[in-house]
């Protein structure tokens, strides 16, 4: 299994979500056509970016909570 740190995690969920908007903007400016693969690659890497994001915060929340 590849061992990723929460900062990987976090930078590959924010490039997902930079691309899932990059990618429209893209397409509503005509500078690239719209298809559906390319929509559907677009929501989909929005989804996962986000929840990447959010699995790499809890990774980061729980290795630098407070320990009793």
């Amino acid at each position: 299994m590849i061992n990723l740190d929460y900062r990987k995690i976090i930078a590959i969920g924010f490039v997902l979500v930079v691309l899932g908007f990059a990618l429209p903007l893209l397409m509503v400016t005509q500078v690239i056509p719209s298809s559906f693969a390319v929509n559907f690659f677009a929501y989909g890497a929005s989804v996962a970016g986000l929840v990447l994001g959010t699995v790499g915060i809890a990774f980061y929340a729980s290795n630098h909570r407070k320990k009793p």
